[in-house]
């Protein structure tokens, strides 16, 4: 079922889902299993599975380094079909301008269609580690819009190199990204929001936040929405603060404030266990409230780990 099909369906209460990232080559599936397991009592309708670009590591080959491209956490797409045949939800691959080719990302979309998956979550990801700048793959687009287009010529059986015409087209229902304080290289909100509504006319469904922690960003940033024209649901994405260290990271990575009355709080923790407290009691009253606006969604990043998330639903849902 569609993103949008479910919302419908919930008439105005808040659903609840949540992001995971696959594990690193060589772990088994069963510790992504035990993270998601007590998730399911919240009924979540649908899942996002990130897919990671791809990053260069130095192979010592008897004193000289081969520099080669790997990637760390692939599977995304096998992992989307174990979870809709394991718990019989909807799986969300996020799909990547860096790192594929229009080609390739024409055969994912293939496989994703024959797999039954209805949702794609198209996004231009970030910069590999050795670049300053995002930079595309060759072959490969630049901006999400270009890849919601190509997903939405896809819906009309327009593929990269012919038309076909037929009774069996994909007919994805496409989420993109939505900033509640601009994009890092935006130079501005407002022209942020002419990207996104750019890509809501070009065929995105819905729109999922960036993290944020303070939800007066988040409404200001949907008024500003509607008032440009766009139409479609906007899901704010929220990650409790788990370790101390978040309160360097998440603002350098992406580009976020944190209210000082969270940093006060996470500054007087003697320990990470505190600072995981700090950050569910914290993301249980910010849940609230955007539950009590009526926000269609409440998606939480939850990084492979769900005790703190667990906690948090249990006390908003």
């Amino acid at each position: 079922m569609k993103v949008t099909e479910h919302i419908n369906k919930a008439k105005g209460e808040t659903l609840f889902s949540f992001e995971i990232i696959p594990p690193v080559k060589g772990k088994s599936i069963q510790e992504l299993y035990d993270n998601i397991d007590p998730l399911m009592e919240f009924k979540p309708p649908f899942i996002d599975v990130t897919t990671s670009r791809e990053e260069y590591v130095y192979i010592d080959r008897d004193g000289l380094f081969d520099k080669k491209l790997t990637r760390m956490r692939p599977g995304t797409l096998g992992i989307c079909a174990s979870i809709k045949h394991k718990y019989d939800v909807d799986a969300i691959p996020h799909v990547l301008c860096g790192g594929f080719t229009k080609e390739e990302t024409e055969y994912l979309l293939v496989d994703c269609h024959y797999l039954g998956i209805d949702n794609v979550m198209a996004l231009r990801g970030d910069a590999m580690r050795e670049e300053k700048y995002f930079e595309p793959t060759k072959g490969g687009h630049h901006y999400a819009s270009d890849l919601v287009k190509q997903i939405q010529q896809l819906n009309c059986g327009n593929y990269l190199h012919e038309v076909i015409e037929s009774d069996n087209c994909a007919d994805f229902c496409i989420g993109v990204a939505g900033y509640p304080e601009k994009h890092m290289e935006a130079p501005s909100l407002r022209n942020d929001l002419k990207r996104l509504k750019q890509k809501v006319e070009l065929g995105a469904d819905y729109v999922v936040t960036q993290m944020f922690f303070d939800n007066k960003k988040y409404f200001e940033f949907v008024d500003a929405a509607r008032d440009m024209g766009i139409d479609v649901p906007i899901i704010p994405g929220i990650k409790p603060i788990a370790v101390k260290r978040h309160l360097q990271l998440l603002p350098q990575v992406f580009r976020v404030d944190i209210p000082e009355a969270l940093i006060e709080a996470v500054e007087a923790c003697k320990s990470n266990k505190e600072v995981r407290q700090v950050g569910i009691e914290y993301c249980i009253e910010q849940s609230k409230e955007l539950k009590a606006a009526g926000v269609p969604v409440l998606h939480y990043y939850s990084m492979g780990k769900s005790d703190n998330i667990k906690a948090i639903a249990e006390a908003v849902f």
